[in-house]
């Protein structure tokens, strides 16, 4: 079974890292094939801006992903648009090796963010992706989720599960 391309490559070759800031911009088909993997209607623009650190064959990579979205609100299914700015911190490492099922492993916060790739390149674009994944609410309501909610009769209905705690906690803000 093959491994499906990624909807935004952007491999780094370890031999060719410089000091200079790499600026990524996916171009309209890339951000229409990630909005698809992603379930949300349009990503019109995405842009990060990274420096690349190599320590022997270690390579950290910090910056900003900047990213304008368009998704499906949770109450209403309305589209509206949302803004994301997140910080990048990640670090590309060789393979640690093969950790045995019995074997206890303590993981730090710095261990987090690792990503380990082969050989001489790893790709920096997927990675760039997964972290705008991460910064996409799932559950994000739009503008008009309340009206929405008094029109249809569903905004006396109270909350219950997992996720009530968590409204009510929303809600204080």
């Amino acid at each position: 079974m093959s491994v499906p391309a990624p909807e935004y490559a952007y491999p780094v070759d370890l031999r060719q890292i410089t000091d200079i800031p790499l600026v990524l911009v996916p171009d309209e088909a890339a951000r229409r094939r990630l909005a698809g993997r992603f379930g949300i209607t349009a990503i019109p623009a995405m842009q990060a801006t990274i420096q690349l650190v190599r320590e022997g064959e270690r390579v950290t990579a910090t910056g900003r992903l900047v990213a304008d979205v368009i998704q499906a609100c949770r109450v209403s299914a309305e589209d509206f648009p949302v803004h994301i700015d997140e910080p990048v911190h990640m670090r590309f490492v060789p393979p640690i090796g093969a950790i045995t099922p019995d074997e206890e492993l303590e993981l730090t916060a710095d261990d987090l963010d690792e990503i380990e790739y082969e050989g001489t390149a790893f790709d920096l674009g997927e990675a760039l992706a997964q972290t705008l994944a991460l910064a996409i609410d799932p559950f994000a309501e739009g503008p008009n989720a309340d009206a929405f909610r008094a029109e249809h009769g569903l905004d006396g209905e109270a909350l219950t599960g997992p996720f009530a705690a968590l409204a009510a906690l929303k809600k204080q803000d």
